[in-house]
């Protein structure tokens, strides 16, 4: 018995087309989540999933209930056909889509939560200009030297927001302390040094402006006790209450995401398969440079999505939806 840990993409994993095949191939999708999504927020994501354009999806507000959208539509397709997770975990916004796999939220709440997430993350920029950047083939704890080193040296605020995998950190702050923080990265020797494309400094102090109107709304929000394990990427630890949840959710905007640690506790609880749940493939990759002995299989297009079902689930489910022609999904 296959015990497969599903996990769930954050920020950056968004391409204009993602969803759109699943749609095409399975149509109620559109009744079950996209037009009532559109709906509920007032904006046409599905079109902006299905069609973009790139600069709107890229916008920190669209982007997060894009991407939630994304992978409650894909858990859809897996569950109907039989696959289901033996614990999950979400990377930062994807921690949201592992609450509603593990049916401790509502997905129409999720995307609410996720939508205000988004704009008061994208507001905070506009007070505090920052950015985050991406040191690759420097460990852990020498990136957190030189973010000490350039905030002692007076340059700003700079954190260290994911620890993404052994030899990739990614850094948040104000702008001119991450642009310090860059240089002293290529200096000590990283391989590569990125500025990320992302609306504001997240997971890191600078968010604590927007923590309490959003811990009103998520205090608002009726949450449930997992009914599967979920490891929360904010302690690296598995959360069991509601009371758990809101309070782990609460600490995610300014802390830091914890996914080497919460690969490595979902590969030492029993997951012998990681199966990457929505747009992307990058915390499939992720996850095998982590613990490289458990399989990973991303779920980003319509071919990637079958096969992880042919693997866990060769006898389909008799009601899932069986294939269509294509439709129009908007």
């Amino acid at each position: 018995m296959t015990a497969t840990a599903f996990v769930f993409p954050g920020q950056g994993s968004q391409r204009v087309g993602m969803g759109r095949e699943l749609a095409e191939r399975w149509p109620h999708l559109l009744d079950t989540y996209y037009r009532p999504a559109d709906d509920l927020l007032g904006l046409p994501l599905t079109e902006l999933c299905h069609q973009g354009p790139a600069d709107t999806l890229a916008d920190t507000a669209i982007t997060q209930p894009a991407i939630l959208l994304t992978s409650v539509v894909t858990l859809d397709v897996l569950r109907r056909q039989g696959v289901r997770p033996a614990l999950v975990a979400g990377h930062s916004l994807g921690e949201y889509a592992a609450l509603v796999a593990a049916d401790a939220l509502d997905w129409q709440d999720a995307l609410r939560l996720v939508r205000l997430r988004g704009r008061l993350m994208a507001a905070v920029n506009e007070r505090v200009p920052g950015r985050m950047a991406a040191v690759v083939g420097l460990d852990l704890r020498t990136v957190e030297e030189l973010c000490a080193t350039v905030r002692d040296g007076g340059a700003g605020v700079v954190e260290v927001a994911n620890d993404n995998e052994f030899a990739q950190t990614v850094v948040s702050g104000q702008t001119e302390a991450v642009d310090a923080l860059m240089a002293a990265a290529r200096t000590a020797g990283a391989r590569r040094v990125l500025a990320l494309n992302v609306g504001a400094p997240f997971h890191s102090s600078l968010m604590a402006p927007v923590e309490e109107e959003f811990t009103e709304a998520l205090r608002a929000t009726p949450f449930r006790d997992p009914a599967v394990p979920v490891i929360s990427t904010v302690t690296a630890a598995r959360v069991t209450s509601a009371r758990e949840i809101v309070d782990t959710l609460r600490r995610q905007l300014t802390g830091r995401v914890r996914w080497t640690e919460s690969v490595s506790r979902l590969a030492a609880a029993g997951a012998d398969l990681f199966l990457e749940v929505g747009p992307g493939k990058v915390l499939s990759g992720l996850c095998r440079r982590i613990a490289p002995e458990v399989p990973a299989r991303p779920t980003h297009d319509a071919a990637h999505l079958a096969a992880a079902v042919g693997l866990l689930a060769p006898a389909a489910d008799p009601a899932a939806p069986a294939a269509s022609a294509p439709v129009t999904a908007v």
